[in-house]
């Protein structure tokens, strides 16, 4: 096995690794090698099978790179006198920001305050903090905040829609839905300033009360912006104007090519 997974990073992942040399630095390339042909040792087998992940702060970033991953594919293929398929999986856009809901919700959050933690909430969540991630409480949220000295972050961000902010990472299906309706999100603080996402931290603190509490606190400051949505049509008149004025200048266009549907539905689809 491990002689076709060195295969494989020859012939595919070192160009795709030069390739982070020449590419924008907020630009991601992630890859898992899914399946090695055969479990034979010394064997070069005659299929292996790679998975990657392109990303970009837009769709516009995203093409362009996966364009260039798609050449590597198509070049090691040529020069290891093979053949490849690219199927693509999935694919999500980047988020339409609506400066109308977020001050709204912003508004929100400063009436109903922080997340109210109590005493033993910040001595649960002192226990995960150590040395390793103190020193990432600065870029926790995008380096929304540089933290209070408390190990849960216990006030309110600053946070003006205007004003242009770091990006953070993630992909979601919500960009998509951005693009087809106004959307506004929240952050509340549910574990220690500068846990490490995809870390066994971060796993270990979803089951303590104070990830429940902001969880709840986001719930309701998302509840009573819909409300406020409800009941003021002025409000929601003015948020859906900002969103037809974006998407008039830069219409929505799925990363997905026609006839590409979500792996859940690829078996309905096929049967129809």
């Amino acid at each position: 096995m491990a002689k076709q997974v060195r295969t494989t990073d020859r012939g595919m992942n070192v160009g795709t690794n030069f390739l982070r040399e020449h590419m924008p630095s907020d630009c991601r390339i992630h890859y898992a090698i899914l399946d090695t042909g055969g479990r034979s040792p010394n064997v070069v087998q005659a299929t292996a099978e790679a998975y990657y992940l392109v990303r970009s702060p837009d769709v516009a970033g995203m093409r362009e790179l996966f364009a260039r991953v798609t050449k590597i594919a198509e070049g090691a293929a040529l020069m290891t006198e093979t053949a490849v398929e690219i199927e693509i999986d999935g694919g999500c856009s980047d988020i339409l920001p609506n400066t109308v809901l977020e001050d709204s919700m912003q508004e929100r959050l400063r009436i109903l305050g922080p997340v109210p933690f109590d005493d033993t909430d910040l001595e649960s969540a002192a226990a995960f903090v150590t040395g390793a991630v103190t020193g990432r409480t600065a870029s926790t949220l995008g380096g929304e905040f540089e933290g209070d000295g408390s190990a849960l972050h216990t006030g309110i961000v600053t946070f003006d829609a205007r004003t242009p902010r770091p990006t953070m990472t993630g992909s979601s299906d919500l960009g998509d839905v951005s693009w087809v309706t106004p959307l506004v999100q929240c952050a509340t603080a549910c574990v220690s300033a500068g846990t490490a996402a995809h870390s066994w931290q971060m796993v270990a603190q979803g089951k303590l009360p104070a990830a429940h509490k902001g969880m709840i606190h986001a719930a309701k400051i998302m509840a009573t912006t819909a409300a406020d949505l409800l009941t003021d049509t002025e409000l929601l008149a003015s948020a859906r104007k900002e969103f037809t004025a974006r998407t008039s200048e830069t219409p929505y266009d799925s990363p997905l090519p026609d006839g590409v549907v979500a792996p859940p539905l690829r078996d309905a689809v096929a049967a129809q």
